[in-house]
C-alpha cells in the first residue's frame, strides 16, 4: 500500500475542484488548543461543537480558497498543533 502524499492530495483537489472554491475544514482538538485552530483562519466564521464531556471541540471552517496550494498550506500549519485530528 502506498503512502498518500501532498502531491496526491493536490492532484485530487485540482481535478475535483474549480478554484477559487469554497472548502470545508474540519478539525478536532482539545479545548485548550482551540485558539491555535482559530488562528489558522482570520476573518472566518468558525463553528464549534464541544464533545459530550467538554474535553474536545470540533471546529468547522468554510473558506473561499484561491487554489489547492493554499488548502495544503493550512493543513501543514494545522499539523503543527499537538493532538489535532483533521477530518
Amino acid at each position: 500500500m502506498s503512502k498518500f502524499t501532498t502531491d496526491d492530495f493536490k492532484e485530487k483537489l485540482d481535478v475535483t475542484m474549480d478554484f477559487p472554491a469554497l472548502y470545508m475544514f474540519k478539525f478536532i482538538v482539545t479545548e485548550d488548543k482551540r485558539p491555535q485552530v482559530e488562528a489558522l483562519f482570520s476573518n472566518t466564521e468558525l463553528k464549534f461543537k464541544p464533545s459530550s464531556k467538554g474535553k474536545y471541540v470540533s471546529v468547522t471552517a468554510q473558506v473561499m480558497m484561491p487554489n489547492s496550494e493554499r488548502i495544503i498550506d493550512i493543513y501543514k500549519e494545522a499539523h503543527k498543533i499537538e493532538g489535532l485530528i483533521a477530518l
